[in-house]
């Protein structure tokens, strides 16, 4: 996709003196985006509420007497709601990340960064800190003002509320996070009491910190020079893809202009040049100058523009989503969604859906029993009493469930094999259990070196849930 950019003077670093150094690069100027109301506005907030109220809300949640939401690093548990987890259940995860690639690639395709302008972490807590920012400084016009005068008691005051806000939301944040890696109501006292542990202090501040710096002061900088991406989103556009346009064909020429004047008599197209589309523009870019990777698809342009056409008396959506296709070839809103179901996204859809029913499938009837048998390397085997060839395993029992099991286990394979420990064992729920049991076999019975076994594990409370595990007999040569 061609991407137009607008060519930026270069400017020196400092003045010359002489030496003839000069900087390549634009210094940085910061951005104060202007509030926006609209469609998309709220369309975001309804976004930032939704996502926020499960971040914060979600650790504090139960599931029969715990955390619903705990992912359990010291006891090598993950808890979801119902579902316990281990590591050995690594292949959701896995899973996860693929459904969430596969997201993104799909919801790119079909509307651009949606991601990054509605749902983004990075978006979302800037909003929050932004919202903060206006309530104690004013809009637009009012912080650019604050931050040109010089400093007295009122500026220091306002810069200190605001900068308190921040901190109080990013350490909020900060704890919320760890919250979900340690039972958040324990982890509320020991915040209180100064008794978190070093690894606990350092992620809910570093965290925090992270939160605050991001948000509060790079902006705009993360999405434009840190977050990979900007960089590979071209490689998912075409000229299907729905995205966030300027109508070049009705806009030019831009002018400013009375509002009775009639843009056809007086030469001009649509766009009156207020430069609003700009100013409330969170990356600072010109949607006008075309598609730019800066461009984060947030909408707030389109909300303003349409205000302003309202107040001139125009038709709406002169900036809006459309695809380069639909603007070339004066496409309406039904034929452009029509071309946006093309053999690309049908392909991402179909793959992504067979993923997710396949992996919520699997986790619905996962058997929450599972059972490792290691054999005892230090005895190969030994001859016990009346000849008998004894082998020892250990059984280790993994209860994913939420309720108690006993366990009963048997052996067979060989003619005569029998256990010589306990067949019963109770492993307690969402726990494991590690068991020594004994297998002998009468005199004469198998061949030397190894047979092949296997140990059946069935739970008595519940025979649906039982397990097959293979093992090896040895017989002394």
């Amino acid at each position: 996709m061609t991407e137009v950019r607008k060519v930026i003077p270069i400017q020196p670093a400092v003045a010359d003196d002489g030496g003839g150094l000069f900087s390549i690069y634009q210094a940085h100027r910061k951005i104060y985006p202007r509030a926006v109301t609209g469609l998309f506005a709220q369309l975001r907030w309804a976004a930032v509420i939704f996502t926020q109220v499960i971040f914060y809300g979600l650790p504090w949640l139960s599931w029969n007497g715990r955390q619903a939401v705990l992912f359990d690093l010291g006891a090598r548990k993950f808890y979801l709601f119902g579902v316990v987890l281990w590591p050995q259940d690594f292949i959701y995860l896995a899973g996860l990340l693929v459904v969430a690639a596969l997201s993104l690639f799909f919801f790119t395709a079909v509307a651009g960064r949606l991601w990054c302008g509605y749902a983004c972490p990075q978006t979302v807590y800037t909003e929050l800190f932004m919202w903060i920012e206006r309530r104690v400084e004013g809009d637009r016009t009012a912080r650019m003002k604050l931050d040109a005068s010089p400093m007295s008691a009122a500026k220091l005051g306002r810069k200190a509320t605001k900068h308190t806000l921040w901190l109080a939301l990013a350490l909020l944040t900060g704890f919320t996070f760890i919250g979900y890696f340690a039972p958040i109501r324990e982890l509320g006292g020991q915040v209180l009491a100064f008794s978190l542990g070093p690894w606990q202090w350092f992620w809910m501040l570093f965290y925090a910190f992270a939160t605050w710096g991001n948000a509060g002061f790079m902006r705009e900088q993360v999405c434009k020079y840190m977050c990979p991406y900007a960089r590979f989103q071209g490689a998912m556009f075409d000229k299907d893809t729905m995205i966030v346009t300027y109508d070049t064909e009705r806009g030019e020429p831009r002018g400013s202009r009375p509002k009775k004047t009639d843009p056809k008599a007086a030469g001009l197209g649509s766009c009156i040049d207020c430069t609003l589309c700009v100013q409330v523009c969170p990356t600072g870019i010109d949607i006008r100058n075309g598609l730019q990777y800066e461009c984060i698809g947030c909408a707030a342009c389109i909300d303003v523009c349409d205000t302003v056409m309202d107040k001139m008396g125009y038709e709406r959506g002169l900036v809006r989503y459309a695809t380069q296709n639909g603007l070339e070839r004066h496409l309406g809103r039904f034929g452009m969604l029509r071309n946006v179901l093309r053999p690309r996204v049908l392909v991402y859809g179909t793959l992504l859906g067979v993923l997710v029913v396949v992996l919520f499938g699997s986790l619905a009837v996962r058997n929450p029993l599972r059972v490792d048998v290691i054999r005892d390397r230090n005895a190969l085997a030994r001859i016990v009493d009346a000849g008998n060839v004894e082998n020892t395993y250990r059984l280790h029992f993994m209860n994913a469930s939420e309720a108690p099991h006993r366990l009963r286990v048997t052996v067979e394979g060989l003619d005569g094999i029998r256990l010589a420990s306990p067949q019963v064992y109770e492993v307690e729920p969402a726990s494991n259990r590690a068991v020594p049991i004994n297998v002998q076999i009468p005199p004469g019975v198998g061949v030397p070196g190894s047979n092949p076994i296997r140990f059946v594990v069935e739970a008595i409370d519940d025979p649906s849930l039982a397990r097959s595990e293979k093992a090896a007999f040895m017989v002394p040569r």
